[in-house]
């Protein structure tokens, strides 16, 4: 069924009938008439059979249907923890970036030195959030203990898509959107992955609870908790602000059933609210911040991601689901219900424009992340970003499925080979993400062997040895490819390609790491000078495996170095 929960009523149950009439507007509702009965034949002499009720299932909600939808959820949350589980990899370059400057946060704040890099004018989240809450995990449980922090999350966001879900429609909607969701392989790469994007997606996902949850109370509920949590899932994750508007949008439009237009006012309210928790944030956390997000989302320079192959990675990603999407906006504009109870005289939906309103702004939210990164041609992320999209238009994918099943599931073999489809595209899609970058393990074991004490390091994304390394080497101590500011031994200062040639011939690091993936025309000018100069040896050529090939790590280090010592 797609009716919305609360709109049946059974006949000669005038106390469920003063409940609707209280709750609802029933402006906004139409009832869809039913054929007139018949009357029955003229009874013939001797025994007839007493008549049989033409359905043998209840449509109102009731304890067991409530218990076997959560039973068929929790198996729907395991096998997204399972599909989730069986990615491996080591640190990904932001991972180890969050993880490292989480632990230097912890390390301040129980006394340690200030932090030696502003984190907060070029990280696309607040410093003070996630990192130090994932490197609290990671100095218990190791890299899997904060994955394992993303994959909670993301298995909270299934649940909380479930409950919103089951309040706009009803629990099979819910059980079909959530199954769909855990399976894309945008939920199971960022419940792997010990970035932000987990708990900003988990955050995105209660308010829109919320805003579902508090549609029948008054307008000052939603006001204060919806603001807070949107701050929250912004902070956490600056791109979480593109989705911010469509969570009031669901507050007001869940509400209109409640309230008609009274629910108006939770469209200025809400945002009133939000903006002035944000003033008074920003107040706090300095300049610094507002620079980060410029920086990473407001005004991101433009990338160089080919329009036509990140619309066609979008498409692979995400267009099975949209697609669905689609189909169910149009089913649910045209009927509000598949008429599966025809024990009830009259059924309660929403009216026509209520519907399309509703299929279009959750449809609707899946373009957004595509069509601005495709517009500003940047590519980063695009994998990630297009799932906050796809929890908004999960519940009306599965109500496309639902409604091509049909009623009773006369066709489940259309429902199965949607959803297996979008099985095997999930699970294919987030292996190949997933090793995208390569295995660094055998990297951190030779730069180990490696270490001196004071040495310098140069790595040409330095990130992950950085994190592995960080017991044993200092921040300043890391130098990558991206940018260098060295003085020479006359005192003169040099950035750029002329500050790396000067220390290369100044002997200055005592390890060089080139691998041609970030800087490949910088690496082969150093690579030249390194042969020509002889003042280094190349140690071990690393080979490497990732999605897009093979590859190899150059390890140089200093002629005159004597033989190195194993560092504890």
């Amino acid at each position: 069924m797609t009716q919305q929960r609360d709109d049946t009523h059974r006949p000669g149950a005038p106390a469920e009938e003063d409940r609707y009439h209280e709750e609802r507007d029933f402006g906004w509702f139409t009832v869809e008439p039913q054929p007139q009965e018949q009357p029955p034949p003229a009874a013939k002499p001797g025994y007839t059979l007493p008549d049989v009720p033409e359905v043998g299932w209840d449509p109102l909600p009731s304890g067991r249907r409530t218990w076997v939808s959560r039973l068929v959820l929790l198996v729907v949350l395991v096998v997204q923890a399972l599909l989730t589980l069986r990615l491996g990899n080591s640190a990904f370059e932001d991972e180890a970036l969050y993880l490292y400057a989480g632990h230097l946060q912890l390390h301040h704040l129980q006394g340690g030195p200030p932090l030696p890099d502003s984190f907060a004018s070029y990280f696309s989240g607040s410093p003070l959030l996630y990192p130090p809450l994932a490197a609290a995990a990671d100095a218990y449980f190791g890299l899997a203990g904060a994955r394992a922090l993303s994959l909670a999350f993301m298995l909270g966001a299934t649940a909380l898509l479930y409950m919103m879900t089951r309040r706009l429609f009803n629990e099979r909607v819910a059980l079909v959107a959530a199954a769909c969701f855990a399976v894309t392989q945008s939920t199971l790469f960022m419940g792997a992955l010990a970035t932000y994007d987990a708990l900003a997606l988990f955050l995105l996902a209660l308010a829109a609870w919320l805003a579902v949850r508090t549609a029948r109370r008054g307008w000052w509920l939603s006001t204060l908790t919806i603001p807070p949590v949107l701050l929250l899932a912004v902070a956490v994750k600056y791109a979480s602000l593109m989705y911010a508007p469509v969570v009031v949008a669901l507050a007001c439009l869940a509400a209109v059933p409640y309230h008609a237009w009274r629910s108006l006012l939770r469209l200025f309210l809400i945002p009133a609210v939000a903006v002035g928790g944000a003033y008074a944030a920003l107040r706090l956390t300095g300049s610094d911040v507002l620079k980060g997000l410029r920086s990473t989302t407001t005004g991101r320079a433009v990338g160089h991601g080919v329009r036509l192959d990140m619309l066609r990675d979008c498409a692979e990603w995400g267009g099975l689901l949209f697609a669905l999407a689609l189909l169910g906006a149009v089913l649910y504009a045209l009927k509000g219900r598949m008429s599966e109870a025809p024990t009830l005289q009259a059924v309660r939906v929403p009216r026509r424009l209520w519907r399309v309103l509703m299929g279009l702004l959750l449809t609707g939210t899946a373009l957004l992340a595509p069509a601005y990164q495709i517009w500003i041609h940047e590519s980063v992320s695009l994998h990630k970003h297009i799932g906050y999209g796809l929890l908004f238009a999960a519940p009306m994918a599965a109500l496309g499925i639902t409604r091509v099943v049909g009623s009773h599931f006369r066709h489940p073999q259309l429902g199965i080979l949607a959803w297996v489809t979008m099985l095997v595209l999930g699970m294919v899609q987030s292996t190949s993400l997933y090793h995208a970058w390569p295995n660094s393990d055998q990297l951190i074991t030779t730069l180990n062997r490696q270490l001196v004490p004071d040495g310098h390091y140069l790595v040409e994304a330095n990130s992950v040895p950085r994190y592995y390394l960080r017991r044993q080497v200092d921040f300043g101590q890391w130098t990558s490819t991206y940018t260098i500011t060295y003085q020479t031994k006359d005192k003169k200062v040099l950035t750029g390609e002329a500050g790396f040639k000067a220390a290369l011939t100044d002997s200055y690091f005592d390890v060089v790491v080139l691998d041609r993936t970030v800087t490949g025309a910088l690496d082969d000018k150093l690579t030249k000078q390194l042969r020509s100069e002889g003042k280094y040896r190349l140690l071990v050529s690393i080979p490497y495996h990732n999605s897009y090939g093979n590859g190899f790590y150059q390890v140089w280090i200093p002629v005159k170095k004597n033989a190195p010592q194993q560092q504890p």
